[in-house]
């Protein structure tokens, strides 16, 4: 699903206030494990280092890897036990990390870079979505084929960050988000889109566009078809923008051996287990179920099958930060600007952003052990969604 973040400026409303909120507790919550205030990780079961681990949002199969390798032992083959704190609206998690409470964390790539022009002391280490995952989805009768077929349309967007992309492609377009197009703050569901409140809704493709597919359609009676739908990817239109990222502490990895170590570990088990769920898809889906998560079964086979078409293939290797992808996703961020006209970024980033220096690391120990960490050859599975995902 999309992350909650920091409102970026110009996206305010009850729901930013929230958010604004949610950000200054942040300090208040009680991070899980037994890492001191200084973020030294502590130590765990059998002398094993604790990590914590930030996700942006709730517990679902965007996050697979990282609960396979701790279900599968493949953290504690590293001698980490690894605490995974899940996420919320309330919760950024670039900014729990730059507070301590975490020890890494999963962030978009341009909204972890915002907080990070404000003052976060955070370094990017792995990237693990190769390819965004946001559509743009509208009813097949609407014809909104392109981005420049939104023009005079109600468009939703959750906001926060997470509608640049759509901007972009609009502005690409020849539109201006603020007059050409009707924007409307869209809830974390397509209610709207399904109720025909809006022309076109923000969808995830692991996720609200499958609640479309679980949604039966009134006419006949039966779950809604892919025809039934157009769907705008930004892969494809040029103004994608990278997603699910692994983010650690600059000042530790600058200063501290022992954490840069405990990040190469952390990244080698990580990577491990997003290599196992793309063998594995029902078995992964099985053990974000058995975490708790609320999402349906098959709407979680479905999410975990397409997170793996936005992980793999990774001809670079699993988890390295391609660097024209990252210029890219800074371009955007510098340049596409929302309804009022602001930006995600003021201001190009430094290089030393990001370093690929422990994903290289865990890379050559998982090849070492004859693990295939491209998945050239990987192939999707069939999915069957059923009504509500169940």
């Amino acid at each position: 699903m999309r992350t909650s973040a920091r409102p970026l400026p110009g996206l305010g409303g009850q729901l930013g206030r929230a958010l604004v909120a949610g950000i200054l507790s942040l300090a208040l919550l009680t991070g899980c494990g037994t890492a001191d205030p200084a973020g030294t990780p502590g130590t765990g079961p059998g002398g094993t280092t604790t990590v914590r681990l930030q996700l942006q949002w709730f517990v679902q199969a965007q996050f697979a890897g990282f609960i396979a390798a701790a279900d599968q032992g493949f953290y504690a083959e590293q001698g980490l036990d690894v605490q995974i704190l899940e996420g919320g609206v309330d919760i950024v998690p670039q900014t729990v990390l730059a507070q301590g409470q975490a020890d890494f964390a999963v962030a978009w790539v341009p909204k972890a870079l915002a907080s990070r022009e404000q003052g976060a002391g955070i370094t990017q280490i792995a990237q693990i979505f190769q390819r965004s995952g946001t559509y743009q989805v509208s009813f097949a009768d609407r014809k909104i084929n392109s981005p420049g077929d939104l023009r005079g349309k109600k468009v939703g967007n959750w906001g926060f960050g997470n509608e640049f992309e759509l901007f972009a492609a609009m502005t690409r377009a020849g539109l201006d988000p603020a007059r050409d197009v009707t924007l409307v703050q869209q809830q974390f569901d397509m209610q709207a889109l399904l109720r025909g409140d809006i022309d076109a809704a923000q969808a995830m493709s692991y996720n609200e566009y499958a609640q479309l597919l679980e949604a039966k359609d009134p006419k006949t009676g039966q779950l809604y078809r892919p025809e039934a739908f157009t769907v705008l990817d930004w892969n494809t239109i040029g103004t994608a923008m990278l997603q699910d990222a692994v983010w650690a502490d600059s000042e530790r990895l600058a200063d501290d051996a022992a954490y840069r170590e405990t990040a190469t570990k952390f990244l080698t088990g990580t990577l491990k287990g997003w290599i196992y769920c793309r063998d594995n898809v029902p078995q992964c889906r099985d053990l974000v179920v058995k975490r708790g998560s609320k999402l349906g079964a098959s709407h979680q086979l479905w999410q975990a099958n397409e997170v793996n078409k936005l992980v793999w293939p990774s001809p670079g290797g699993l988890g390295v930060v391609d660097e024209a992808a990252w210029r890219a996703t800074v371009e955007l961020a510098l340049t596409t600007r929302n309804q009022d006209g602001k930006t995600v970024l003021t201001k190009r980033p430094e290089l030393t952003a990001y370093t690929n220096d422990h994903v290289r690391a865990a890379l050559d120990r998982l090849r070492g052990a004859g693990l295939d960490v491209t998945g050239t050859g990987y192939r999707p599975i069939p999915v069957t969604l059923n009504e509500g995902g169940a």
